[in-house]
């Protein structure tokens, strides 16, 4: 068996596919179960974020588990199949613990060393422990990924200034508008973390907005954002009345998960003042076809993509320094796991050669009956010894070529000779 991860990400792939392609919370348990259910996977993990769809899972065959990750994508997201083939990221065995330890470390953000990726990962291993789909391999790797995640953003930089896409959309909105966001209403669809966060960024920012109306699905988790604000500029309402709040609007933010807009470009048509729409969201919570409006101007992830690595200069020591803290936790992360798989098949082969030592002594022994006690324990260490040396060098070989290709061979050899 082996690991393997496959999805889609910013990095390799549209907005318009990863929007397509994201799945709700609320199916992401069917989608567990489903990805077990296959022949060559054997554990799973699914993460969803706005910008990444990903499964990393124990597998079999190697091509058969690509075919049955891809098939079970499509299906669940209404894709073909072929829509994927050229944005696929797949890492294999030693690349898998690279691949996640970095996006822990938040080294395959938009925004770097941003903080939502930690509870993202988090969340995904709690669901797949939940739903009976991750094993210990899996589960492993994701824990030790999280905390080589905590541990760059403790001893680097890399969090200094805008760390979350929700400081990002809010610095953004801020430089755009500048002097225009004193005494200008703001609507904020959502009311989870991240618009949380772009909630208090927005309210402290100078110059001070005069009103922020927050829409959200469930109007007493907006209540309860109210109250621990605790400002008197905020007021909520439910996402259905989204559109009533927009006449005199100057700045929407969108940053929740919906599977279709929210708003359309009827909401906007008609109204004459300029509006930014800064939208988080994937897929989009409020229609592509208004930035086509005159009056309309739209930030969305891959506007705030390009202005932060416009921004990135004075914190490029800082990513370096992550990158030898992740290289460093991923090799220490592949010794214990070389160590611990040498560990296994060693201890199920001399537990197999001490079972044939036992069963022959057995089998034997009436031949022994004449012997005294001494001379039969002379005959059992014998035996044993003699076993012992002809299982040194295979023990020492597996123990040596753990980890690598040749240790993997050697590995099914062994299973394979000795019937393990």
């Amino acid at each position: 068996m082996a690991l393997i991860s496959v999805g889609i990400d910013h990095e390799h792939a549209s907005l318009d596919l990863l929007e397509r392609a994201t799945l709700p919370e609320h199916e992401w348990a069917k989608m567990l179960r489903t990805l077990v259910s296959h022949r060559n996977i054997h554990e799973a993990v699914f993460v969803s974020t706005c910008l990444r769809t990903e499964v990393v899972a124990v597998i079999d065959r190697f091509h058969g588990a690509i075919d049955e990750i891809t098939e079970t994508l499509a299906d669940a997201t209404g894709l073909d199949a072929s829509e994927f083939e050229d944005h696929l990221t797949v890492n294999f065995e030693h690349d898998v613990a690279s691949h996640l330890f970095s996006v822990a470390a938040g080294l395959k953000s938009v925004v770097p060393g941003e903080f939502e990726i930690l509870g993202q990962l988090r969340r995904a291993l709690e669901l797949a422990i939940e739903e009976q789909s991750a094993g210990t391999e899996v589960t492993d790797i994701f824990q030790r990924a999280i905390a080589s995640g905590r541990r760059v953003r403790s001893e680097t930089a890399i969090s200094r200034g805008t760390t979350s896409f929700a400081h990002a959309a809010a610095s953004a909105a801020i430089d755009e508008l500048g002097e225009e966001l004193k005494g200008a209403h703001v609507v904020v669809l959502g009311a989870g973390q991240m618009a949380t966060g772009v909630v208090k960024s927005l309210l402290s920012s100078s110059p001070p907005l005069a009103k922020l109306t927050v829409c959200n699905r469930t109007l007493e988790r907006a209540e309860a954002l109210r109250q621990d604000l605790n400002d008197e500029r905020v007021f909520v309402d439910s996402l259905d009345a989204a559109h009533e709040h927009l006449r005199g609007v100057r700045l929407v933010v969108s940053a929740l998960e919906v599977s279709a807009p929210v708003l359309s470009r009827e909401h906007f048509a008609g109204y004459e003042g300029e509006v930014l729409i800064v939208d988080l969201g994937v897929p989009r919570a409020v229609a592509s076809d208004v930035s086509d409006l005159a009056n309309v101007r739209r930030i969305d992830i891959g506007d705030l993509r390009s202005r932060v690595e416009r921004t990135l200069g004075d914190r490029r020591e800082a990513i370096d320094a992550a990158g030898r803290i992740v290289a460093e936790d991923v090799e220490k992360f592949l010794a214990d796991q070389r160590a611990r798989g040498a560990a296994v098949i060693v201890r199920e082969l001399r537990e197999h050669f001490d079972g044939l030592v036992a069963s022959e002594l057995s089998r034997r022994a009436h031949d022994l009956e004449g012997l005294s006690a001494e001379q039969r324990e002379t005959v059992t260490s014998l035996v044993r010894s003699v076993v012992a040396k002809i299982a040194h060098r295979p023990t020492v070989a597996l123990k040596e070529a753990a980890g690598t290709d040749q240790g993997t061979r050697l590995n099914e050899a062994t299973r394979n000779l000795f019937d393990l």
